[in-house]
């Protein structure tokens, strides 16, 4: 896992627009957003529906493209990339947890977090060495056996977060990470993406329209109609 303090900026984003067409309308759903995410960073992206925040994320994280402005990662222009080298740069730099689980059925926890690996030409023991390590990172190294219908919400969640750091990503994106769980197994996965944060310093980026779950990031960062309103004070996140 990578270490080390917040030095610098590691996405650095200037004038970022991204428009839609639909039919004979265009749709801008952000307009000219600045902002800078140091390494070590964990930031949740808060707005009403509509307000451009997964659209952000989602150009963070390289799922799509910005219509305008320059949007760096660790000072490469990730903005300029073509559509292979965008995947390339994806699939080694950013691991994505989602508020469904994404879960294959049919494979047991351990196989689901070996699938990034399978893109590599890494070998059998080592993917299976890595899986195990995340699992028992998460805390469910004991379920490694069990197949996602029997795992409960909580745990499933677990996995996809063991699948989202086997490759010992940079940044971790989460969209509404706890959306479909309770309180209490809410408040222990945001307690281990905490962890995550600050034990191996993983940049975290999480959309969330729960206040109680934006209380453990370490600044709030709010968009209203395409538009940053807010970019909160790096802080160090509520110990829960």
């Amino acid at each position: 896992m990578n270490g080390g303090d917040a030095l610098f900026p590691l996405v650095e984003i200037r004038g970022l627009r991204k428009s839609y067409v639909r039919g004979k309308q265009v749709l801008e759903v952000l307009h000219g957003i600045d902002l800078d995410i140091p390494e070590g960073d964990f930031v949740a992206l808060m707005g009403p529906s509509g307000s451009g925040k997964t659209t952000l994320l989602n150009l963070i994280g390289g799922i799509d493209s910005p219509t305008g402005g320059e949007l760096k990662i660790e000072g490469r222009r990730i903005d300029e990339l073509s559509g292979d080298a965008l995947a390339a740069w994806r699939a080694e730099t950013v691991g994505f947890i989602f508020q469904s689980y994404n879960l294959m059925p049919v494979l047991s926890a351990q196989k689901n977090v070996e699938l990034p690996l399978l893109l590599t030409d890494m070998d059998t023991g080592e993917r299976r060495r890595r899986a195990a390590i995340a699992l028992d990172l998460v805390g469910i190294g004991d379920r490694a056996g069990h197949k996602p219908n029997e795992l409960s919400g909580g745990q499933q969640q677990r996995v996809a977060i063991a699948r989202a750091l086997v490759s010992d990503p940079r940044i971790l994106i989460c969209d509404e990470p706890t959306g479909d769980l309770d309180r209490k197994t809410a408040d222990e996965v945001l307690t281990l993406l905490q962890r995550l944060n600050r034990d191996f310093k993983k940049t975290i980026v999480m959309v969330t329209h729960d206040p109680k779950a934006a209380e453990y990031a370490r600044r709030t960062v709010h968009l209203d109609k395409g538009t940053l309103v807010d970019q909160g004070t790096l802080a160090g996140g509520a110990e829960h």
